[in-house]
């Protein structure tokens, strides 16, 4: 929780709290459904939250902003960006019932009421919002043919509306024929050597 609190300092008492019970929520969830790597549940704080919250440091989202969050999987990045962003519409899918069935739970737990959940694929969905999330889900390319569909034209935040995805590794072929497209180094926001080959992509709807 120290690393969190070391790159967001201005987290509200809620937050912190909120914040601080992840660990024992996942702890007990994994223990009974394996959503997480168990080799990774030690680093939960380092490796999936404050990774998630990089997405924070490249946008600070607008008030009622609605965001859908694409292979959530155990809840990464929505979980962490619903907390920080309370007043902003997060909506979680997964096609995987009993990961879709931990993250309702732990949202729950947490009081998190700006967050809905759904066990689909996001190809049939049909609703539109502002951003997709995804971490570490597909290829950009199958990421953007899935989701395009649902992503509102119009902006009302700082960049356009359109895809952020959390990925790592060489990403110069996956990337190579996506126009508009943009490319941070996570360890531009986070000194440690973990995010050394992590990158956000993010890929705007349009110009």
């Amino acid at each position: 929780m120290d690393i969190i609190h070391k790159y967001f300092p201005e987290l509200s008492k809620k937050q912190i709290d909120q914040f601080s019970k992840l660990e024992s929520l996942y702890e007990s969830w994994n223990n009974k459904i394996n959503v997480i790597s168990r080799k990774d549940i030690s680093s939960l704080y380092l490796k999936h939250v404050l990774h998630s919250l990089a997405i924070a440091k490249f946008i600070q989202f607008n008030d009622e902003t609605t965001i859908i969050d694409v292979g959530t999987g155990g809840g990464f990045p929505g979980i962490p960006m619903a907390i920080l962003f309370p007043e902003c519409k997060f909506h979680l899918v997964d096609s995987i019932e009993k990961k879709v069935r931990v993250v309702d739970n732990i949202s729950n737990e947490l009081g998190l009421i700006n967050v809905s959940i759904q066990c689909k694929r996001v190809e049939d969905i049909d609703k539109k919002f502002d951003f997709v999330l995804t971490r570490a889900v597909a290829e950009m390319p199958i990421i953007l043919k899935w989701t395009l569909d649902n992503i509102k034209p119009n902006s009302t935040n700082s960049v356009l509306n359109g895809v952020i995805a959390l990925k790592g590794g060489n990403l110069n072929k996956e990337l190579n024929r996506i126009e508009n497209k943009r490319v941070v180094a996570i360890n531009d926001y986070f000194d440690d050597d973990y995010f050394i080959d992590k990158k956000l992509v993010y890929v705007p709807l349009s110009k």
